[in-house]
């Protein structure tokens, strides 16, 4: 079972969330560079167009939806480490696959409810309502969706990870240990 979960989970679904995750940090380093640009033109040629300064504010979700998965993945979610270190390894097995099934339900559950809030952007042609501002911003929605499915990705991986570690002969190893 542990071969074939290895292969499944490590070979074919994580490598969509550290995909996911290095969009993110794209996406980061195109906002650091956007910010600066947006700065000198307006500091030093007093020029300030508004399609970038909404271009900055479309970077910001990307980095938030897509990294979210990608900090989970990494460990860097937020637990309540003082209680967490004073379970016995069986308690947190158990608590692992209980934090992962609410991560996976929430992921998808949210990601379902986005779809026709999206939906609903692209049919009306959505964009911004200022002058020179961007258009079609049902794009940048469509990162609610997605990241939000990548986080149920993430939950279903750890649900995997977790029930393998509980239900195996072994003792369950800590896992909410970081990743390299």
């Amino acid at each position: 079972m542990d071969g074939l979960l290895n292969r499944f989970v490590v070979k074919r679904l994580e490598p969509v969330v550290r995909t996911a995750g290095w969009v993110a940090r794209a996406a980061v380093l195109m906002l650091v560079v956007l910010v600066a640009t947006n700065v000198l033109l307006r500091y030093v040629l007093s020029w300030s167009p508004v399609g970038m300064q909404e271009a900055e504010w479309h970077l910001v979700s990307p980095i938030a939806l897509l990294g979210m998965a990608y900090a989970v993945y990494h460990r860097a979610d937020v637990r309540v480490d003082f209680l967490y270190e004073r379970f016995g390894p069986r308690t947190r097995g158990w608590v692992d696959l209980l934090a992962s099934l609410l991560t996976l339900a929430v992921g998808a559950l949210i990601a379902t409810l986005a779809i026709p809030y999206v939906m609903q952007s692209y049919h009306t042609g959505e964009g911004s309502p200022d002058p020179g501002g961007l258009p079609y911003r049902y794009l940048l929605k469509v990162f609610i969706p997605l990241g939000f499915a990548l986080l149920a990705l993430q939950g279903l991986i750890d649900v995997l990870r977790a029930g393998a570690r509980l239900f195996s002969r072994a003792a369950p190893e800590d896992s909410r240990e970081p990743r390299p």
